[in-house]
């Protein structure tokens, strides 16, 4: 409800400044309110920096030291390179081998049986295909060998207007939708087909068949216009094409072919890229397995010594959060300060933290069962730091682990990757995961994500609550303000009503002389 407001000509007093003193005690409660939601808010924000240190993390350990490509890391040689490249790609052992490559992977080819001309002229790539004399609908369609060897029939059929086409749009077309690549040599005026894939191609029966073969279901644009023979075994037979072939070896003793150059054998990627022999061994690359080790023993470190240091930080109870009117009344750098202490102390001795670290030093230091060898981070080099001020900080000594990743690099897999039903039978990796998932559930009970609405966790309903008493009291406030503006506007009615009442009364005496 509005008030009329005299400025207090009548009484001489700063009626409005008068007011504003008097609702600073008015609003002391309201104060108190809002710095109690400035801190939960910063409670709430500490909370979820955790959450995401915990996430990092736990992302750490699934893309590190729980994957078995970590550990699978080999340093391999070769004593002919030329021959073949080597790369492992999921053999926990080391192996060792010959290889002798007779022949490598090829693509079929095909081109043109005569030049393609139009009255005797060459043609333009171009202009549109209906210059040429070609009519009616075309549709045609190539099979191809695919990447298992055998010949992909699976394609659809490409159907085109040659009123609206050219040859080069066509050749795009027929680029993008089969398994072959065409272009169109102008020095020879012939069109060029290639095998995407390489190989000996071989139907479901794994009898030979052509690796490009043509069908035309509607006009003669492939074997007409562009002189094509129906397939490169044909073409080849004319000689006009090659016959895809596949890379053939002798792995160990044992002569083999497969349809492309690049293959996989028991874990190891062999890419031959010549002639001749070579023969290869393996062993771990311990300084790249030691360095995924090593990051993940910093990390929790690192995470540990934040979360320690949150739990045990002091709450400095005498610097509540500052009102608008204590930090206009500082300088920059004094509320700075001030807003330091005044943060001090959100998480301290929080028991969902708390609990998940304790956890999680069980974590490491119980022994996984099941397994032989490695059944503990001591085993390995991996031990708790024993300056107490490190509350629990992983320490790892290089030698004894640089020994346990060239003895057994699966060993150390299992230790901390092994599955298992119950806690005492999983690895150290699966055991932190499980632990750090409650944990970050714990706090998202407490403090919610940033796309989590107030009513879906504790903190976010306490400040829903709270927001209401705020809006509440702001409301007794409007009506405390304008209760004392009535006040004082019937005092400086009353003042105004007695001076025109002596101001009459002087101008009657005054009148009687």
């Amino acid at each position: 409800m509005s008030t009329m407001r005299l400025s207090g000509l009548a009484s001489g007093m700063d009626i409005d400044q008068m007011v504003k003193d008097l609702m600073k005690a008015e609003k002391m409660p309201l104060d108190k309110m809002t710095q109690k939601k400035q801190y939960m808010e910063w409670q709430r924000d500490d909370y979820r920096e955790v959450n995401k240190s915990l996430f990092d993390f736990n992302n750490l350990i699934f893309d590190g030291v729980m994957k078995q490509s970590t550990y699978v890391q080999k340093t391999i040689n070769s004593s002919n390179e030329s021959v073949a490249s080597i790369r492992n790609l999921s053999s926990t052992s080391d192996f060792s081998g010959s290889l002798n490559v007779t022949s490598l992977a090829s693509a079929a080819t095909m081109h043109s049986k005569s030049k393609i001309q139009y009255n005797a002229a060459a043609i333009d790539p171009t202009k549109k295909l209906s210059d040429y004399g070609i009519t009616g609908t075309q549709t045609i369609k190539i099979d191809a060998i695919g990447t298992d060897g055998k010949l992909d029939t699976s394609s659809k059929s490409l159907s085109f207007d040659p009123t609206q086409e050219t040859l080069n749009s066509v050749i795009d077309k027929i680029n993008k939708q089969f398994g072959i690549t065409m272009f169109y040599d102008s020095a020879t005026q012939n069109v060029a087909l290639t095998s995407k894939n390489t190989g000996d191609a071989k139907d479901a029966a794994n009898t030979d068949v052509a690796e490009i073969s043509l069908t035309e279901t509607a006009g003669t644009f492939l074997t007409g216009f562009l002189q094509l023979d129906s397939d490169n075994k044909t073409a080849e037979t004319n000689g006009e094409g090659t016959l895809g072939t596949d890379a053939a070896f002798t792995y160990n003793g044992l002569t083999t072919t497969r349809s492309t150059n690049t293959f996989n054998i028991n874990g190891v990627e062999f890419t031959v890229k010549n002639l001749g022999s070579t023969t290869f061994s393996s062993s771990p690359d311990v300084d790249k397995i030691l360095d995924s080790i090593t990051k993940f023993v910093d990390e929790y470190n690192k995470l540990i010594e934040n979360v320690n240091g949150q739990l045990d930080e002091k709450r400095y109870r005498d610097y509540q959060p500052l009102t608008s009117d204590q930090r206009e009344a500082m300088s920059d750098k004094e509320a700075e300060l001030w807003d330091e202490k005044a943060k001090s102390g959100t998480l301290r001795g929080d028991s969902v933290l708390s609990s998940g670290l304790n956890q999680m030093r069980n974590d490491f230091y119980s022994p996984v069962s099941g397994i032989t060898g490695f059944d503990q981070l001591a085993k390995i080099g991996i031990t708790t730091s024993s300056n107490f001020m490190d509350k629990g900080k992983l320490v790892i000594n290089p030698d004894k682990l640089k020994e346990a990743i060239s003895s057994d690099p699966n060993g150390i897999y299992q230790l901390f990757a092994k599955d298992g039903t119950t806690t005492a039978d999983k690895g150290i990796a699966r055991r932190l995961r499980d632990t750090i998932q409650k944990t970050m559930d714990g706090i998202d009970q407490k403090a919610g994500k940033a796309s989590s609405t107030n009513n879906t966790f504790t903190i976010g309903r306490d400040l829903n609550s709270l927001n209401d008493q705020i809006d509440r009291f702001n409301d007794r406030l409007s009506q405390v303000e304008d209760r004392y503006y009535r006040q004082f506007t019937a005092m400086e009615q009353a003042i105004q009503k007695s001076n025109q009442q002596a101001t009459y009364l002087m101008q009657q005496f005054g009148g009687g002389q």
